[in-house]
């Protein structure tokens, strides 16, 4: 049995990480300010002996002994990121301070939940680990896109002076269950219209692309980088390269909850990427994984959610 702290473990993707982790037998620490997370997220899991979950920012020290640091906490979709953009850059790399501080005295193995995102609107399609991104310091999506990259130097730079343990993955767009109905991101925005029989919002033509991943292929990935030798650090993909426009997604989406909701068009948002998709060699020859749940299957899981959630039930 490892114990293992999950920053941001009540979020969307950080209360998947604790179901698998605790499923395969360790103790998990989850820390989260919930201003994005939420405690029904994790509910479920609070009579488990095994599972403590701790309300604190990581903009503040914290101490504990654990062995392994899966570090999640920071909002991640534009609304609530760009709601308070000096609070989100000061959780990325504040919080990275604090955490890589503490892993390095305890001698733990720490984990970055990095994104896309440092990419920025990419002139390189798709992209591989080592584009280094076009990125606008001063947008309005900065205080994320620059807060992460920032993440990054500093975890290669705990690493090459102080020796921590780091490993860095850039996770792709990824959705499924959980998710929050008013985050702002792509897949909740047009399942929640759709469900409601409101105009499904693109913005810009719709031509842009992106690559979903769901969840648990997400998960898997993650858990499988943190698995690999010391000397794996990343930065590594994890995501799916299936590409779709957002016109297409919009199409599918409607298709799958019998909407007889319409498309409208709306101006295109400062700094949106283009275009998305990922290089995942490493991730295939290096963790031996690849996602396995395509698009359709996993939007029905997560419109199941969302039928749930709206209802209330």
């Amino acid at each position: 049995m490892k114990k293992i702290l999950v920053t941001g473990g009540a979020g969307f993707l950080g209360s998947h990480l604790c179901d698998r982790l605790l499923a395969e037998g360790n103790e998990v620490i989850c820390l989260d300010n919930y201003f994005t997370g939420r405690k029904k997220n994790i509910v479920h899991l609070l009579d488990n002996p095994y599972f403590e979950a701790i309300r604190h920012d990581i903009t503040d020290p914290y101490f504990i002994e654990v062995d392994e640091i899966y570090n999640l906490a920071c909002p991640a979709s534009p609304i609530h990121y760009q709601y308070n953009p000096i609070k989100t850059i000061k959780t990325s790399v504040m919080g990275a301070i604090n955490m890589l501080g503490l892993a390095k005295r305890i001698k733990a193995t720490i984990l970055q939940a990095s994104t896309s995102e440092v990419y920025g609107d990419p002139t390189i399609h798709p992209q591989p680990e080592e584009y280094w991104g076009n990125v606008n310091p001063i947008g309005i999506r900065s205080c994320y896109d620059e807060g992460k990259r920032c993440a990054e130097t500093l975890f290669f730079d705990y690493h090459r002076q102080n020796n921590v343990k780091i490993k860095v993955v850039r996770i792709f767009n990824t959705y499924g269950p959980r998710m929050h109905p008013n985050d702002g991101r792509v897949i909740s925005n047009f399942i929640v219209q759709a469900l409601k029989g409101e105009n499904i919002t693109i913005y810009g033509d719709g031509s842009q692309t992106r690559s979903f991943c769901y969840c648990d292929d997400l998960i898997k990935g993650m858990m499988a980088m943190m698995e690999t030798p010391e000397n794996i650090l990343g930065p590594i993909n994890i995501g799916n390269p299936g590409e779709f426009t957002i016109r297409e997604l919009a199409e599918i989406v409607i298709e799958l909850t019998g909407s007889k909701s319409k498309i409208s068009y709306m101006p295109q948002i400062e700094d949106d990427p283009m275009q998305r998709k990922p290089v995942i060699d490493k991730a295939r020859n290096i963790l031996g994984w690849e996602p396995s749940i395509q698009l359709k299957e996993g939007l029905i899981k997560t419109i199941e959610y969302f039928e749930k959630e709206l209802s209330g039930k």
